[in-house]
C-alpha cells in the first residue's frame, strides 16, 4: 500500500485500515460461562431441540381434543399433575386430564392444553370447564425455539448475553473464540505524570495524563486485553527501544501525543525510521494529526495528545480497527437527523465533531452543543450524549436547520 502524506478523509482513512488488518487465523477453547464479549470463531450448534420435548405454555389441564365440547360445560377426571421437572408419565385416557403448569411436559395421549381460567368448578377428582372456544392449543412442540443441529452462531459474532442464554438453553457449554487482542497503551511527552501522584508534585509546567485510563477504558468492552505501556519521554532512543520492545509483545500499540509537526513531535519519524507508516493526517477536526503504520508485527496508532482529539480518534478509528481484529466488526456508527438550537461555526475543509445534548420532542429530535469545543476541554463531554457531525464542505449552521448526529450509546457498544 502506498503511504499517505495528504491528509485522508475520515471513509478513506478506515478503508486503508481495513485493507491492512487481517481477520485472526487461530482460536481457544473457553467455557460458555468466561465466554462473553468474546468472538465466536466456529460455527455453534445447538446440541438438543428447545424445547426438547413438548411442554406446556400456559397454566392449565393436558387433555385429549376428542373430549372437549364447544356448546356446553363439560367434565374430565383428573388423574394426575405434570409440574416442570416432574412430568406425569401415564397416558390420557378418554374422559381424563392431567393438571399441568407452564414449561411441564405435555402427557402422553394429550394434544390440547385447557388454561385455569376456563376451570368453572372442581370437586375431588372432576374438572368441570367452560364451553371449549379457542383454537389455541397452547402447548410448544418439540424444536418450537430451536432445533437440534440449528446454527446458533457464525464466526464474527459477538457473544451478548442473549446468546450466552440461548447456548446454555440448547446444552453449549464451551465454545470457539479468537483470542483476545493485546493491546499496548502509550502517552507520550515529558509533561506529563500518571493520575494518582500527588497534586503537591507535580512541577510547574507538567499535568496529569488523562488519556492512557480514557483509551483503556474506551476500548473495555471490546474483546481486548489492554496493557499499560506507561509514558514515553520527549527522547527517540527511549521512544525507540520503548517501541520495539512493546511491538513484540502487543498486537497493537496506541500512542497519544507526539504525532504532530512540533519539535518534540517524535512518533511519526520513530514509526517510519522502525517500520512502516502507512499516513498519518486526516480531514478531521479535532483529530487531524493521527498516525497508522506498523512496527514489527504490531500494527501502531499514533493518536492526537489533546484529550478529545484522543477521545474523538479512539471513536471513529480505533476502535473500529481493533474490533477488525478480533475478528469481528462493530456497526457503522448510527447517524440521525436533529434539528440546531444554537448556532455553529464551521469553516470548511475538515469534518468536524463537536460534542453535543440532543433530545426528542414529539416533531423528531433537537440538539445543542455543549459549550467551548476546545480540543483540551474534558468538560465539553461531561453533559454530551453525541456527536455533532459538520460535514468538511459545509460552512456555518444556522439555529433550525438540519444536522447529523452521532449518538454515543451507538458509538459505545
Amino acid at each position: 500500500m502506498p503511504q499517505h502524506s495528504q491528509a485522508l478523509d475520515l471513509e478513506e482513512a478506515l478503508t486503508a485500515i481495513r485493507q491492512q488488518l487481517r481477520a485472526p487465523s487461530t482460536y481457544e477453547t473457553c467455557e460458555l460461562k468466561d465466554a462473553f464479549g468474546r468472538v465466536v470463531a466456529t460455527p455453534i450448534h445447538a446440541a438438543l431441540s428447545l424445547p426438547p420435548f413438548a411442554a406446556s405454555a400456559m397454566d392449565g389441564f393436558a387433555v385429549r381434543q376428542q373430549d372437549i365440547v364447544a356448546t356446553a360445560d363439560y367434565s374430565l377426571r383428573q388423574v394426575g399433575t405434570s409440574l416442570a421437572g416432574h412430568p406425569y408419565t401415564g397416558v390420557v385416557a378418554p374422559g381424563e386430564c392431567v393438571r399441568v403448569f407452564t414449561g411441564a411436559a405435555i402427557p402422553s395421549g394429550s394434544d390440547l392444553v385447557v388454561v385455569q381460567e376456563n376451570v368453572i368448578e372442581q370437586t375431588l377428582d372432576r374438572i368441570t370447564f367452560l364451553p371449549h372456544t379457542s383454537a389455541e392449543h397452547h402447548i410448544r412442540d418439540i424444536g418450537n425455539d430451536v432445533t437440534k443441529g440449528q446454527c446458533l452462531a457464525t464466526p464474527g459474532e459477538r457473544i451478548s448475553p442473549f446468546m450466552l442464554g440461548q447456548l446454555a438453553a440448547a446444552g453449549i457449554g464451551k465454545v470457539d473464540v479468537f483470542p483476545r487482542v493485546r493491546v499496548g497503551i502509550f502517552s507520550s511527552g515529558d509533561e506529563l505524570r500518571d493520575p494518582g501522584t500527588p497534586v503537591q508534585d507535580l512541577a510547574y509546567g507538567q499535568i496529569f495524563d488523562a488519556n492512557r485510563i480514557t483509551l483503556a477504558k474506551l476500548l473495555d468492552d471490546l474483546p481486548v486485553q489492554c496493557i499499560d505501556l506507561g509514558c514515553l519521554p520527549d527522547d527517540p532512543n527511549k521512544i525507540d527501544s520503548a517501541l520495539q520492545r512493546a511491538a513484540s509483545e502487543c498486537d497493537v500499540l496506541i500512542t497519544s501525543g507526539g504525532v504532530s509537526v512540533g519539535d518534540a513531535d517524535y512518533i511519526v519519524e520513530r514509526i517510519r525510521q522502525q517500520g512502516e507508516l502507512q499516513f498519518w493526517r486526516l480531514n478531521l477536526k479535532p483529530g487531524k494529526p493521527l498516525a497508522f503504520g506498523r512496527i514489527q508485527s504490531s500494527w501502531i496508532l499514533g493518536l492526537p495528545g489533546n484529550p478529545i482529539s484522543t477521545i474523538i480518534t479512539a471513536l471513529l478509528v480505533a476502535r473500529p480497527a481493533i474490533a477488525q481484529l478480533a475478528g469481528t466488526d462493530l456497526p457503522a456508527p448510527l447517524r440521525i437527523n436533529a434539528t440546531l438550537k444554537h448556532p455553529i461555526v464551521h469553516s470548511p475543509g475538515r469534518t468536524e465533531y463537536q460534542r453535543g445534548q440532543f433530545e426528542a420532542d414529539q416533531t423528531g429530535y433537537t440538539v445543542t452543543h455543549t459549550g467551548d469545543q476546545g480540543s483540551n476541554r474534558l468538560s465539553s463531554f461531561r453533559n454530551a450524549n453525541c456527536l455533532i457531525e459538520i460535514d468538511k464542505s459545509r460552512g456555518d449552521v444556522a439555529i433550525g436547520e438540519e444536522i447529523l448526529i452521532l449518538p454515543l450509546t451507538n458509538l459505545l457498544h
